[in-house]
């Protein structure tokens, strides 16, 4: 690859947006968590699919690795740039294009976060509901195929995607799928790109389906003695069809880290949080079946809310229990894991993972969206101790294999980014060389986001 002649070529095409500098190489070159720094050689700042498609075809003509970035917020080193090149920064392209209220679908470029799309969208009495926390950038959540805390009412960005357009690794640009809500029309090429973690091209639009605002929304916490109480009353609430929007378990070291960070009172214990839509009387009925549903399983404290301040309150918690964690070992790293097994098993998951980090001395709390079998661990140590270093992968190593024993996954929503390829092959057995295929089939050269998700090609 020639750098020189590549900056050089994108210069003549962004001028001023095409960055070299220190900051932006260190901010693109950085994560959320464990991973090393890894800068880019350049990076980019397109305002247009056209903008996109040019900087492709002259990273082709190198065979300079492209990587796309949205916020940053990934876990498992998805948007660095391990072999170099130039990291393509969606930042610019930011606009929602076009909100289709009565078919309750919007147009958006892949730089708008969700937190900006549903402030859009108030008028409309429309939102988009996944919610992975943090304050991600769509095209990002489309190409990790993210979820989070509504998952278990109204599923994940792959039930959320309608369709797409894509810059491929030749930069030509393609469109898949339509604004139909069903279509026996090919192969799913939506299906394909998105979870592509942006190794078979770059998203530069998606069109997006919508829900209805509820009529009424309220929230509730209620404190267990165990986790398998909590999981226990989560099991019946799904088997029972109860229409819970969000339903959040934060372990008892968790719930002690909100409480420092947060100056709240909870009682240090297993906590569960959740969340209700639906009409006025279908919430106020919900919530009262789940308070019974609770009780019977040790609950206790079983509280809920509907007005707007108090929810919010319950929901920035929960959102900020990641920072709450990290400020409760200060200099400490963290190694953010995540994992999904069949929810009959995930009592026994979650407590395997305890008595495995309490055995080994590691720091771990443990949260996560129980309706659906996923769950967090955020692995603390110190990165100036190999020994500590080893203890912490290894636990995190553990916690995996244990999952996919269960019948279940490395990862219910993190992704595999390099983080998690070491799990591919006993997860998916010769489908993951069939996903190599497919890769080195659309993208040859292999420059779009190399050494993530799929085996090498050569």
């Amino acid at each position: 690859m020639d750098t020189g002649a590549v900056i050089e070529a994108l210069s003549s095409s962004l001028g001023q947006r095409v960055s070299r500098s220190k900051s932006d190489l260190d901010l693109h070159g950085a994560s959320e968590t464990h991973f090393p720094p890894m800068p880019p050689d350049a990076v980019v700042y397109p305002e247009t699919t056209a903008e996109v498609a040019e900087v492709v075809r002259i990273c082709a003509a190198h065979r300079c690795p492209v990587v796309g970035w949205g916020i940053g917020t990934s876990l498992e080193g998805h948007a660095l740039a391990a072999r170099g090149g130039v990291t393509v920064d969606f930042s610019r392209m930011n606009r929602v294009l076009e909100v289709r209220a009565d078919d309750m679908d919007v147009t958006v470029q892949p730089g708008v976060t969700r937190e900006a799309l549903n402030t859009e969208l108030r008028a409309t009495g429309l939102f988009f509901p996944v919610d992975p926390g943090a304050n991600a950038s769509l095209g990002g959540m489309a190409s990790t195929r993210a979820s989070g805390t509504t998952a278990v009412r109204y599923g994940t960005m792959r039930d959320h995607v309608l369709a797409l357009e894509v810059v491929t690794a030749t930069g030509e640009v393609i469109r898949t799928g339509t604004r139909a809500r069903k279509s026996s029309a090919g192969y799913d090429l939506t299906g394909l790109f998105v979870g592509a973690e942006g190794t078979l091209g770059l998203i530069t639009e998606l069109t997006l389906r919508l829900h209805g605002q509820p009529e009424a929304i309220a929230a509730a916490v209620c404190a267990f003695d165990d986790v398998a109480g909590a999981v226990a009353a989560t099991i019946d609430a799904i088997q029972l069809g109860l229409p819970v929007a969000r339903i959040e378990l934060l372990d008892r070291a968790s719930v002690a880290a909100v409480n420092a960070y947060a100056g709240s009172t909870l009682p240090e214990k297993p906590h569960l949080l959740l969340e209700f839509h639906g009409s006025e009387a279908g919430v106020r009925e919900t919530a009262e079946t789940f308070g019974e549903v609770s009780e019977s399983h040790g609950a206790s404290g079983f509280d809920w809310a509907t007005r707007p301040e108090d929810r919010s309150a319950l929901w920035s918690m929960r959102h900020n229990a990641f920072y709450a964690i990290l400020a409760s070992r200060p200099g400490a790293r963290s190694l953010v894991t995540d994992a999904c097994v069949p929810i009959s098993r995930l009592s026994e998951a979650i407590e395997a993972t305890q008595a495995d980090f309490a055995q080994h001395g590691i720091t771990g709390p443990i949260l996560g969206h129980v309706g659906d079998g996923n769950f967090h661990a955020i692995v603390m140590f110190d990165d100036t101790d190999a020994e500590a270093v080893t203890r912490a992968h290894d636990a995190a190593h553990r916690l995996a294999l244990r999952s996919l024993d269960m019948g279940g996954t490395c990862t219910g929503e993190h992704g595999i980014g390099m983080g998690k390829m070491r799990y591919m092959e006993r997860e998916h057995g010769p489908a993951w060389r069939l996903m190599g295929t497919i890769k080195h089939a659309l993208d040859p050269d292999g420059i779009m986001n190399p050494g993530k998700l799929v085996p090498p090609c050569n």
